[in-house]
């Protein structure tokens, strides 16, 4: 980004050459062999122009405002004390936030709890190597633990700020000309000699420092030590006006998100288009902000993910895998032209297939695209029929008949009687094998690089929500595993989704897997024993729901960093009727009905399981009683979906 700005030809001034900057095109840009450190001392003036994707955010964003919601939006403009905007920085829900999204950076503005833009310019200025060490002791100050010092009383005016923490190269300009009178002039070059760590102009300023400072009545003890700070200050001097105008941008891509979730996230997700694990960890953020993301849609969908009527996200067409621009911007041409698809016969009838060709066609079914249309299930598209093709073969080569009949009778003496022409309508397969359920989701994931419409671990969401004391999301934050060492042991479970396998330098076979459950995607590593002994168990081809125990230890090496050590490792499905031990059901004596009575003793009936159901019952006066019931149940998530719809009833699970 760094571009020299000449007067004359930049050859008649230093050497120049040529590099490559694409080799598929042969692309090259001339550069100067001069270092940028020294090109301005040619006579030369180095510029740098920084491009930033988060402004093309906010642009789109507002754009999707406008379009779903009609409101205009702008961000140059937003309030700079809103405390939903602040609330979000606070809870460190600052994932697809600019410069604040890291896990370390939501941890510190959790402890920090920001409450003005000043906060959130220091954190962007600290949050560094080198100033990182500063972050606990600004935030102590911040909330009170430490007090706020300053090496002398008149300091206060610059470093009010940031709690007496000197952060900033501008703070030291001011206060090297408030305590020493230097010259404006004088004070840039310190600050320069800071930024470019050049020792001999500091010490070259030093002596004028000090003597500047004694002239005005301070001791040169303190000055000498306010000196010697700023030396160590110059490792990591951060310009206060670039941090600020990144906290501004932070500041107006967290106001989005605080008030316009759907939006803001369908404008970030756009910029990740071809990066799905950033797409994946942008719906889960969604879900977390009860933003519900959906896959395409044929009757909703528009090039890239935008939002319905509904609040809800919808998945662009144009990301789904083979299917082109072209392909999706004709499906949404016809839509905008004649309407919403009625069927996915009208779909065929119209849509141009010289756009929207078979592969197309294919993975938008795959994709989920067609289930707007219940008449067809995905299957029934590639069902085999009578003349040895597929369905779908069949519904192509009638849209096109149809199409090109449309077509000769607008031409025709009497083009107005294709209003009255109706063509039947091909007769779908009537028997076609099913899909599994993970056959769907399986096949919906290579197109779209993601689960959708459901989750493998559905059948099993009782256990990692209830049983489960881990996420697999949680297993790379040094923080919950320490929480997790005060435990004998933990539980969590996931889908096997990658793995590697490689050698240690001792030549012993080590793996890692990748894991993922509704929550998210994390790591797990085994070495010698428990590789070989559940290596087979993390096959990403299988695709197996798994339930491992762990222990979280400390290294003996360095107590502050915990590793994983497994237990156990068993299928969800062959231990997810014995996990939940007891169902205690606490309720109002008034709300124990006959009807839910009935109800459970029907889900008793319907799903036999090893769980003990309990009840608590009080009455008005405060008095519980407690039964058991001699029948055992299965707690199924269409139990406790049930049992949350009843008003004044609570229910806990013992594992």
């Amino acid at each position: 980004c760094g571009t020299i700005i000449c007067r004359d030809d930049i050859s008649d001034w230093v050497p120049v050459s040529t590099i490559v900057i694409d080799k598929k095109t042969g692309e090259r840009v001339t550069c100067t062999q001069y270092d940028g450190h020294v090109i301005e001392e040619t006579g030369l003036i180095k510029m740098d122009f920084l491009g930033l994707t988060t402004l093309s955010i906010l642009k789109e964003t507002v754009e999707i405002i406008r379009e779903t919601l009609a409101l205009s939006v702008d961000v140059d403009s937003i309030p700079l004390d809103d405390p939903a905007t602040y609330q979000l920085f606070c809870d460190g829900r600052t994932v697809g936030v600019f410069q604040f999204e890291s896990a370390p950076m939501q941890r510190y503005l959790r402890q920090l709890q920001p409450s003005c833009l000043e906060d959130l310019i220091a954190m962007n200025a600290l949050y560094r190597p080198g100033p990182m060490d500063y972050i606990p002791d600004f935030i102590d100050r911040k909330q009170g633990r430490k007090p706020i010092t300053y090496d002398l009383p008149c300091m206060e005016q610059y470093l009010r700020d940031t709690y007496g923490i000197t952060v900033y190269q501008e703070q030291v300009m001011l206060l090297s000309r408030l305590l020493a009178g230097f010259t404006r002039g004088e004070s840039d070059t310190l600050r320069k000699a800071m930024g470019k760590k050049q020792k001999a102009v500091l010490e070259s300023l030093k002596p004028k420092f000090i003597d500047g400072g004694k002239a005005r009545g301070h001791d040169d003890k303190t000055l000498a030590k306010i000196w010697e700070d700023w030396e160590k200050f110059a490792s990591y001097a951060f310009n206060k006006s670039h941090s600020t105008c990144y906290a501004w941008l932070a500041y107006q891509t967290a106001f989005l998100k605080a008030h316009f979730p759907a939006q803001y996230m369908a404008g970030v997700m756009n910029r990740s288009l071809k990066d799905i694990k950033e797409i994946s960890k942008l719906m889960e953020e969604s879900q977390q902000l009860g933003v519900e993301t959906k896959g395409p849609d044929v009757n909703e969908s528009l090039l890239k993910f935008t939002v319905n009527s509904r609040g809800v996200i919808r998945f662009g067409m144009a990301a789904v895998k083979g299917v082109g621009l072209s392909a999706a911007q004709a499906v949404i041409d016809e839509r905008r032209k004649d309407g919403p698809f009625k069927s996915p016969y009208d779909f065929f009838e119209r849509v141009n297939q010289n756009a929207c060709n078979r592969k197309s066609i294919e993975s938008l079914i795959l994709a989920g695209a067609f289930d707007c249309f219940p008449e067809l299930p995905r299957e029934a598209y590639f069902a085999p029929t009578s003349r040895r093709e597929t369905f779908l073969d069949t519904l192509m080569r009638y849209g096109q008949e149809q199409q090109s009949r449309r077509d000769s009778y607008r031409n025709s003496l009497f083009g107005d009687m294709s209003l009255t022409v109706q063509a039947q309508h091909p007769t779908p397969p009537a028997d076609y094998e099913p899909w599994s359920p993970i056959e769907r989701l399986n096949k919906e994931r290579d197109c779209v690089g993601l689960y959708l419409s459901a989750h493998p671990l559905d059948p099993y969401s009782v256990i990692l929500k209830h049983v489960c004391s881990a996420s697999v999301r949680e297993l790379d934050d040094a923080d919950k595993r320490a929480e997790l060492a005060k435990a004998d042991s933990f539980c969590f479970a996931g889908l096997v989704t990658g793995r590697k396998e490689k050698m240690t330098k001792t030549n012993r076979p080590f793996g890692t897997v990748r894991l993922e459950d509704f929550n998210g995607t994390g790591e797990l590593t085994l070495f010698g024993d428990d590789w070989v002994k559940y290596a087979n168990y993390f096959d990403p081809a299988r695709c197996l729901p798994l339930f491992i125990r762990a222990k979280s230890q400390p290294r003996r090496d360095n107590p502050n960093v915990h590793n994983l050590n497994i237990l156990a490792v068993e299928l969800l499905a062959d231990v997810k009727d014995t996990l939940v031990k007891r169902l205690t059901i606490d309720l109002p004596l008034g709300s124990l009905t006959p009807e839910l009575v009935a109800e459970l003793e029907r889900h008793s009936n319907d799903h036999k399981g090893a769980a003990e159901l309990h009840f608590t019952i009080t009455d008005l006066a405060g008095h519980q009683a407690r039964l058991r019931s001699a029948n055992t149940i299965a707690v199924t998530p269409r139990l406790l979906d049930y049992l949350d719809t009843l008003p004044g009833l609570a229910y806990s699970i013992n594992k």
